[in-house]
């Protein structure tokens, strides 16, 4: 059996067929139905957060999020996050300034970013990667003394909470992605989470083509919508999200214990942090030494991957953009299986090839 590098929690099927003959028998499948409705409150409370809308998925989020805050020009961002990151901010007809990482954190180098600052800034986006926070006190201050908009793509932040609040109450809009490939999925979704009434009242128009009512329209909008068979998924996969937490950090644990005091570094968790373990990312000492891993890996059917490689300041349509720790980085990392049925001795079979190859 192949072991990879993630596989989506599936609930008992039982549950999920209980919500099928509620959909069944309302014939209601999507725009705003009551499952939907039931999901978006049980994420405000899980997460502790006011305002939170539903969407088809994190990259529409992105978008949506870029609009509402009438950004233009500049955005500074991050080299080391999934493509949708960048794209989004490409697509919104913005320009990406990147700002070099942390080696450690892995996150947007707030001592870097206020040099990267000019007339045409108007937001920062950064990601929490892999569901580490960014430092976000510092980065607060910035965005208050340039009078800029704050985006954190937290698509890996779900349960992730910092100095005793979740990690996506942070900023003027937060996104997350509930693709199945995350701890907390949808199958398929995502979502936007502000502060403020007056941005969420505005995305909630966005992600329904605008609508203000029936009738009327009070924004441009496109369809962000997700459906009641999506929120369903959800229903049920929140409540295993206390066991699915549990579990993954006993994965990570034992990871740690098994790769102590091999020539792999880990990736550093901001203090004051209660992480999601999200993911197990290793940077190794050279590209050449994760290749051959890689290599030995396959042959025994285990498919970790390369999170985030190459950087995005390789992509084709960013020019002239270098970000050195960045590119470095994302040579060495790999990120390691992890995943709710995955098993310690699965674990430790893994690390035996790591230590002896």
């Amino acid at each position: 059996m192949n072991i990879t590098v993630t596989k989506p929690f599936m609930p008992p099927y039982a549950d999920y067929q209980r919500y099928l003959a509620g959909i069944w028998s309302r014939e209601w499948l999507t725009n705003n139905g009551p499952l939907l409705n039931e999901l978006e409150i049980k994420l405000k409370e899980c997460l502790s957060v006011k305002n939170l809308l539903f969407l088809s998925n994190g990259t529409a989020a992105l978008q949506i999020a870029i609009r509402a805050l009438e950004l233009h020009g500049e955005i500074i961002t991050t080299p080391f996050s999934y493509v949708a990151t960048t794209s989004s901010i490409v697509w919104e007809h913005c320009t990406p300034v990147m700002v070099d990482i942390c080696p450690d954190t892995l996150n947007i180098d707030a001592n870097l970013i206020e040099q990267a600052i000019t007339e045409k800034t108007t937001a920062i986006l950064a990601t929490h990667v892999f569901g580490n926070p960014c430092d976000v006190e510092a980065i607060a201050v910035i965005t208050k003394k340039y009078n800029l908009k704050m985006i954190y793509d937290a698509a890996h932040a779900f349960g992730t909470q910092h100095k005793g609040k979740s990690l996506l109450a942070y900023g003027d809009v937060s996104t997350c992605s509930f693709h199945s490939t995350k701890l907390f999925h949808t199958v398929e979704g995502g979502a936007v989470i502000s502060p403020h009434a007056n941005i969420s009242k505005r995305m909630a128009m966005m992600r329904n083509f605008g609508h203000s009512s029936a009738n009327d329209f009070g924004d441009v909008g496109i369809n962000g919508k997700n459906s009641e068979f999506h929120a369903a998924m959800g229903l049920c996969n929140i409540k295993h999200m206390p066991e699915i937490l549990k579990v993954r950090r006993r994965l990570c644990e034992r990871y740690v214990q098994n790769l102590k005091g091999l020539p792999v570094s880990l990736q550093k968790i901001l203090p004051k942090t209660e992480y999601n373990y999200a993911y197990f990312p290793v940077m190794f000492e050279s590209e050449a030494t994760l290749l051959k891993l890689v290599e030995i890996f396959n042959l025994n059917s285990i498919y970790p991957r390369r999170y985030f490689y190459p950087s995005l300041t390789k992509l084709p349509y960013i020019h002239g953009q270098n970000a050195s720790v960045a590119e470095d980085i994302s040579r060495r990392i790999l990120c390691l299986p992890l995943y709710h049925t995955l098993s310690l001795e699965e674990v430790d079979m893994i690390c035996r090839l790591v230590k002896y190859n």
